[in-house]
């Protein structure tokens, strides 16, 4: 990364449940860092969990964090780019799919445009999101929202389980 443009620090919420999902959950990690004046700097343990408002296999879901130069639609451009690499068809809303990369939050930043709304929408009512989020940074504050450990107990009845430790993920 260059020294020029500032760097602002982006949550990934990362997930699939087609194909090999934990695989593909893992690939998207290591495909993250080749990401244009971008640095992967953590990721959480990889997580299961039941698919919400859609029918389908579970999934396998992850959080990462990212050091970028990039703006939040440069950013959500490169994510679609890794998301087609991995043959991923937006069929209807909630479709199972192969890999969904969603930018949660950048930086101190709330956007509301027609391709991205941030902080991600329904990221406080996902436990799917929350625990791996979380995870890599227990005090994280959603801009406009207050702390994300406090919704916690708003997601306490989805069902979650830990597959495997992030420490291998952490660069």
């Amino acid at each position: 990364m260059t020294a020029e443009a500032a760097t602002v620090t982006a949550y990934i919420g990362i997930g699939a449940n087609l194909g090999q999902p934990d695989e593909n959950v893992r690939q998207a990690l290591a495909a993250l860092q080749s990401i244009p004046q971008t640095r992967l700097n953590a990721a959480s343990s990889l997580y299961a969990s039941a698919p919400v408002d859609a029918g389908g296999n579970d999934y396998v879901n992850a959080v990462a964090r990212l050091d970028t130069q990039l703006d939040a639609n440069a950013l959500l451009l490169q994510l679609q780019a890794i998301e087609q690499t991995f043959g991923r068809e937006r069929a209807f809303r909630n479709a199972p799919r192969t890999l969904d990369l969603d930018l949660l939050l950048f930086g101190q930043a709330q956007i509301a445009s027609a391709t991205l709304q941030v902080p991600h929408p329904r990221m406080m009512t996902r436990a799917f999101v929350l625990l791996p989020l979380l995870e890599i940074d227990a005090d994280i504050q959603i801009p406009g929202k207050g702390a994300a450990a406090d919704y916690l107990s708003g997601v306490a009845d989805q069902p979650i389980a830990l597959l495997a430790d992030g420490l291998e993920h952490n660069p």
